[in-house]
C-alpha cells in the first residue's frame, strides 16, 4: 500500500469507529471494547481487500466474511452500512424491537451476514465448512473469520483448528483480536493462552503476528499468507487494544458490555477529531 491508500483506510476507519460509538451509544449499552479492536481489520477487509458488492449480498462469486465472535456486530454493521449493503439509518435500530441488526449477527436479518454468531467457537467451524465447500465447488472466492482471543477458550476453536489444517483449507484466512481482555477480566488470569501464533503453527496453520490496528501492516500479512500458506489455513494474531479510540473506555477491563450516554459519545467522538 502507498502513503495514500493507507490514509484512505485510515479514514474509513474512523468513520466507522464513529458510526460505531454513535450506534451503541443510542441503545445506551452494547459491546463497545471489543467491537473498536476490530474497526482497522473491518475498514482494510471491506475498504480493499474483500471481493464482495453491496448491490448484491449474496453474489455467489463473493469472499465470505464469518465474525465468530459475533458480539462485535455493531463494527460489521458500520463497515456493511458503508459499502451500501443497507442504509446507514439502520445504524440507529441496533438491537431495538422490530431491528434488521440485532446485538448479534444474524445472516437471517442483516444483508452482507454470511454466518449468524454469537454462540463462541461456532463461527470459525462454519467457516471452515464453507472454505471446503468452495474448495469442493472449484471457487476462487476465501473465507475471512475473527475470532476472539478469550473465544479460544473453546474446544471447538481447536477442533475447528485441526479440521482446517487436514482438510488442506487454503483459502482460509483467520484472525485473533488478541486484546488480552474478555467478559470476566484478563485472559492471562481467566485462562492462559500463551503464544498463540506458536500454537496454531502447531495444528498446520501458516501463522503470523502483526499489530492489528496497523493497517499497512496487516496489508502486507495478508500478501504474504496469499503468497506463502500454499494448502495450509492462515492464522494472523493481530496485537489490540480493546476499545481502542474510545476515550473513556480504552483498556477498561470492564468495556466488554457497558453503558453508554451519547453525552459520553459526543466527547469520545470530539477526542477523535
Amino acid at each position: 500500500m502507498n502513503e495514500a491508500e493507507v490514509l484512505a483506510i485510515e479514514a474509513l476507519a474512523r468513520e466507522m469507529r464513529i458510526l460505531t460509538i454513535e450506534m451503541i451509544a443510542t441503545l445506551g449499552v452494547g459491546h463497545i471494547g471489543g467491537s473498536l479492536s476490530i474497526i482497522e481489520l473491518l475498514a482494510l477487509l471491506y475498504g480493499r481487500r474483500l471481493r464482495v458488492d453491496g448491490a448484491r449480498p449474496y453474489w455467489p462469486e463473493r469472499d465470505r466474511f464469518v465474525l465468530s465472535k459475533g458480539h462485535a456486530g455493531p463494527a460489521l454493521y458500520a463497515a456493511l452500512s458503508l459499502r451500501g449493503f443497507f442504509p446507514r439509518e439502520w445504524l440507529s435500530t441496533l438491537n431495538k424491537g422490530g431491528t434488521r441488526l440485532p446485538s448479534h449477527c444474524d445472516r437471517t436479518k442483516t444483508p452482507g451476514i454470511d454466518m449468524s454468531t454469537g454462540s463462541l467457537g461456532q463461527g470459525i467451524s462454519a467457516a471452515c465448512g464453507m472454505a471446503k465447500a468452495l474448495l469442493m465447488n472449484g471457487s476462487a472466492s476465501r473465507v475471512y473469520c475473527v475470532v476472539g482471543d478469550g473465544e479460544c477458550d473453546e474446544g471447538q476453536v481447536w477442533e475447528s483448528a485441526q479440521f482446517a489444517a487436514h482438510q488442506k483449507l487454503g483459502n482460509l484466512i483467520a484472525f485473533t483480536d488478541r486484546n488480552r481482555l474478555q467478559i470476566d477480566g484478563y485472559t492471562d488470569e481467566v485462562l492462559g493462552l500463551g503464544d498463540l501464533a506458536a500454537k496454531w503453527g502447531a495444528f498446520g496453520w501458516f501463522a503470523q503476528r502483526v499489530d492489528g490496528h496497523d493497517i499497512a501492516a496487516m496489508d502486507v500479512a495478508l500478501d504474504t499468507a496469499i503468497a506463502e500458506a500454499g494448502d495450509r489455513p492462515s492464522m494472523i494474531v493481530l496485537d489490540t487494544i480493546k476499545g481502542k479510540g474510545c476515550s473513556f473506555c480504552e483498556g477498561d477491563p470492564g468495556n466488554h458490555n457497558m453503558s453508554m450516554s451519547m453525552v459520553q459519545a459526543r466527547a469520545a467522538i470530539a477526542a477523535l477529531g
